[in-house]
């Protein structure tokens, strides 16, 4: 491996989401050698402390997985870098510096830096609608999945006369998904309503895959799902949803995929787009030695010249791009041009039944569902947890669902990866 330029670099990483796992993998892959050594120290600042992996995250709602599954430790998942559990409150790219807080000291801290990566990621804009915030769960702030999985497993086994509601709000492939996913699970004792502002269920499949966006709508019809066009969430209390259209619909639970904004991070203002982004050059910096990518960032697609999609993917290959040119200008190299430009997209509707887009050619049923997962199973950062997540679906497979989600007890991992009939890459 080629020596480094000069020794004692500091490369931090703000965000403990993708963006940062995938850049500091790329990272080490370059010179993983000067990090070992000491030559080049990488830290960490996070909210939290583990990654959390939103691939499986219906799977979780359905009873499918457990919840760990989904969550690595983000000193497992980066063990060679100096993770801070903390807050970044402000960058001053002049001076190459992060103004942060710790969670466990309050108090201003300075760090220096020599290169800085953006992966704040987003968030569902809960305060946009009154009492969502308070009574309603997103996908994305810590610790909403663990408790709003549990909710959903008690509302599936509760034995009373009372019908539990279920609200989705968001008719995009993450709110499709988690609609099928809680009512895959509740079956006859949990009502699911699903409301979306837009005309079409999966406006990012309507016009491209007309087919797999019809085929989605069945799997709500067979699931009981009842879907609600045109009318957007207008407020939540503690038992009811209130919608645009004036109604109003009793919900014990309130689950919003609405989108998400950027998590900003005070600095670097004049290079944010409208929606508060970081808008990136070609090589995927913001400004000299500040890089950015996921959905805290505008990065251009190379084929149409507009904003590539705020999902998983993209922040994975934004981050393997920008961890690569990381390691080139440390070394005084050219940095190169984001080249991605796309792959597909997927969604699940329970065990073996998914809709899924390789390249433009659409799959539904087993083969959507098989691709769906190993492509999934590919990108989790824990390999681990992801032998895990085959054993899990191989005891479904084998053994079908317990009551409350469970799942029996683990065959031989033989059977596992033969029942399943997936394997990871």
């Amino acid at each position: 491996m080629t020596t480094l330029a000069r020794a004692h670099h500091r490369v931090v990483l703000l965000g403990g989401g993708y963006v940062t796992l995938h850049a500091y993998a790329a990272l080490m892959r370059r010179a993983g050698r000067a990090v070992r050594r000491g030559d080049v120290q990488v830290v960490v600042i996070s909210t939290d402390d583990a990654h959390s992996y939103h691939g499986f995250t219906g799977e979780v709602l359905a009873g499918l997985l457990p919840y760990d599954r989904t969550r690595t430790p983000l000193t497992e998942a980066m063990p060679h870098a100096h993770v801070v559990i903390g807050r970044a409150l402000s960058i001053d790219a002049e001076r190459r510096v992060v103004r942060y807080e710790q969670s466990d000291e309050p108090g201003l801290r300075i760090l220096d830096y020599d290169e800085l990566v953006v992966g704040t990621g987003g968030r569902e804009p809960a305060a946009a609608v009154p009492g969502l915030s308070e009574h309603g769960f997103t996908l994305r702030a810590p610790g909403d999945i663990a408790v709003l999985a549990e909710r959903v497993r008690q509302a599936a086994t509760h034995r009373g006369p009372r019908r539990h509601t279920v609200i989705v709000a968001g008719g995009g492939l993450a709110g499709v998904e988690m609609a099928a996913a809680v009512a895959d699970l509740g079956g006859a004792r949990v009502r699911v309503e699903l409301v979306h502002s837009g005309a079409h269920l999966l406006p990012e499949l309507h016009e491209s895959q007309p087919r797999l966006a019809r085929r989605a709508a069945q799997e709500l019809k067979r699931l009981g799902v009842r879907v609600r066009l045109g009318v957007r969430l207008a407020s939540v209390t503690a038992d009811h949803a209130y919608l645009s259209d004036g109604t109003h619909l009793p919900a014990s639970t309130v689950i919003a995929t609405i989108g998400q904004r950027p998590v900003q991070v005070p600095g670097l203002d004049e290079h944010r787009d409208p929606r508060g982004r970081l808008v990136t050059r070609p090589d995927l910096s913001v400004v000299d030695h500040v890089w950015a990518a996921g959905d805290a960032a505008c990065v251009v697609h190379p084929r149409s010249g507009g904003p590539v999609p705020a999902n998983a993917l993209w922040a994975i290959k934004g981050g393997d791009h920008l961890g690569a040119n990381l390691a080139r200008s440390l070394r005084g190299r050219r940095t190169k041009p984001f080249g991605y430009r796309g792959l597909g997209q997927a969604a699940s509707f329970g065990f073996g039944r998914s809709i899924s887009e390789l390249y433009g050619i659409p799959f539904t049923g087993w083969v959507a569902w098989v691709l769906r997962v190993t492509f999934f199973l590919r990108f989790m950062p824990s390999r681990r947890k992801a032998v895990q997540v085959v054993g899990d679906f191989a005891r479904v497979a084998r053994h079908g669902r317990m009551p409350g989600g469970a799942a029996p007890s683990a065959p031989a991992l033989a059977d596992v990866v033969e029942s399943a009939s997936v394997r990871t890459a």
